[in-house]
């Protein structure tokens, strides 16, 4: 079952939304059963209407980057946070890149609180993802991997979607804990990545605590 709400933000809108339509409803039918079915009525239409036309503009703009490489190149796109630094995360980079003249963008998204996030105090997930981010590099350029970094948005797709627009990736690799201890997962990440990008996708579980 695809999951239409893909990151934590649009599921935060969807919940607004619903609780003003029901809202809104409610009150009219309070004030007359005729106005309550009416206002159901239009507002129901509205909101059709809006999703129609939002799968209409998502299916037309799910497009691949432009390659901004030079020919014979390939350039890799990694999202990872906390896994970011695991085995088989950099065995896949390298098995990506046998063959070519590679580069490599790693993005870590700096994942933060709501609370936080509203509050403007994104300080701390960034200073973290970017310790993270520094300790990765420096293993896969021991590795002779061609790399570079940047911490990202909190949101995942997000993240991967401000990163297409100045890296044109031709493979994007996402990097999860396993099933069951991935937030990414249980949000739907790696679906959701899929579903909106007309990139090459790989999923790579790292098991941390079996690599310790």
């Amino acid at each position: 079952m695809k999951n239409p709400l893909r990151s934590e933000a649009e599921a935060f809108q969807f919940l607004l939304g619903a609780a003003v339509y029901f809202g809104l409803i409610a009150i009219a039918g309070v004030l007359n059963a005729w106005a309550g079915l009416v206002v159901f009525i239009v507002l129901t239409a509205v909101v059709i209407g809006w999703w129609l036309r939002a799968r209409r503009i998502e299916e037309q703009t799910k497009t691949a980057p432009v390659h901004r490489g030079a020919p014979g190149e390939r350039r890799i796109l990694v999202i990872a946070n906390e896994t970011v630094g695991g085995g088989p995360l950099r065995e896949q980079i390298e098995a990506l890149s046998k063959g070519y003249d590679t580069k490599v963008l790693v993005v870590t998204p700096a994942l933060n609180t709501r609370v936080r996030t509203i509050t403007s105090d994104v300080d701390p997930a960034r200073e973290q993802a970017q310790k993270r981010l520094e300790a990765s590099l420096a293993r896969l350029h021991q590795d002779g991997i061609d790399a570079r970094g940047e911490v990202g948005d909190g949101d995942p797709l997000q993240a991967i979607e401000d990163a297409l627009r100045t890296f044109g990736a031709d493979q994007i690799v996402i990097s999860t804990h396993p099933e069951g201890r991935s937030h990414w997962l249980e949000r739907g990440v790696v679906t959701g990545a899929k579903q909106r990008f007309a990139v090459p996708i790989t999923h790579v579980v790292v098991d941390l605590e079996a690599e310790s």
